[in-house]
């Protein structure tokens, strides 16, 4: 287990993160959000040792990070990190020999994982002929040749399409299965709730959204109601509890202000509506709690 217990660091005069505790256990993938200058970055160091915590404590397995565990632990930067005049070959030689890995181990590894990724026969390519989507494919090799038992996950999706988020994505959920623990941190929240039961959003280097996803959406209380029917979208607009209607080309998103508004929303379409081929009630995204709340923060 990855126990991050109360850190804090500051930069000189300069408050990083506060006070930030959370735990992952093996199998878990944990979300760590937050807009730019949050304390994400801050906080990944300290999980790698690369800083030490002002006060508080992280743990891995119940031992302090140091250089004796660090090769158990997997980290994918949001910024390309890769030697460009290096083969694939080499980069991962590279990579895999800081870990601690013999070079068979390391072409063995490297073999699986290109074939699983598609692009085997770049093995011997310098990494500057590569496209974009296939330079990260490389570098998520690169974070997972050692098969961490922890890895961290910066805006892993960037730069690939569809089809390569379908590939990492499935990589992420084996990781996930066979045990390791997974700290997964992007932007596009739709990506977050694919994996994340459990997760933090930090803004100013606190917490302001922390725990299960399901009682977090429950705890904001705001739901959406999508109908589909032929009626006059005043009568909508009117009901007490409703926040908002947006009409779409063939449909009504309602916004309301918790569950029980849900009963008059029915109540009027049941009675006033024509030709109802939808009524449902949703959960609100992700996205719409992590603007509605950092954003409510910020007014502060």
């Amino acid at each position: 287990m990855l126990k991050v217990n109360g850190i804090t660091k500051y930069y000189g005069d300069f408050l990083a993160v506060d006070h930030l505790s959370f735990e992952v256990k093996p199998g878990e993938i944990f979300g760590l959000l937050g807009v730019n200058g949050a304390g994400k970055t801050t906080t990944f160091r300290m999980i790698m040792g690369l800083l030490e915590p002002t006060e508080g404590t992280i743990t891995l397995d119940g031992k302090p990070i140091d250089y004796s565990v660090t090769d158990q632990i997997g980290f994918l930067t949001e910024e390309r990190s890769l030697l460009t005049k290096l083969t694939v070959r080499d980069q991962c030689i590279y990579y895999g020999t800081l870990k601690g890995m013999t070079q068979k181990q390391i072409i063995d590894r490297l073999t699986e994982l290109l074939k699983r990724f598609e692009i085997s026969e770049y093995m011997d390519k310098p990494i500057k002929q590569l496209s974009k989507g296939n330079q990260q494919k490389v570098q998520f090799i690169t974070a997972i040749i050692n098969e961490p038992k922890l890895l961290i996950l910066d805006e892993p999706f960037s730069g690939l399409d569809p089809f390569n988020v379908e590939l990492f994505k499935e990589e992420i959920k084996r990781m996930s299965e066979a045990g390791s623990m997974i700290i997964f941190s992007s932007h596009r929240m739709e990506h977050v709730e694919l994996f994340c039961k459990k997760l933090v959003i930090m803004l100013h280097g606190k917490p302001v959204i922390e725990g299960y996803l399901h009682d977090i959406k429950e705890q904001f209380r705001k739901k959406n109601i999508f109908i589909r029917a032929e009626m006059d979208v005043k009568l909508l607009k009117e009901i007490d509890g409703v926040i908002s209607v947006e009409e779409r080309p063939d449909e009504y998103e309602v916004k309301i202000r918790d569950n029980q508004v849900v009963d008059a929303v029915f109540k009027i379409v049941a009675k006033k509506a024509k030709n109802v081929t939808k009524f449902v009630v949703e959960e609100p995204t992700l996205n719409e709690i992590f603007v509605a709340k950092v954003g409510e923060e910020y007014d502060k």
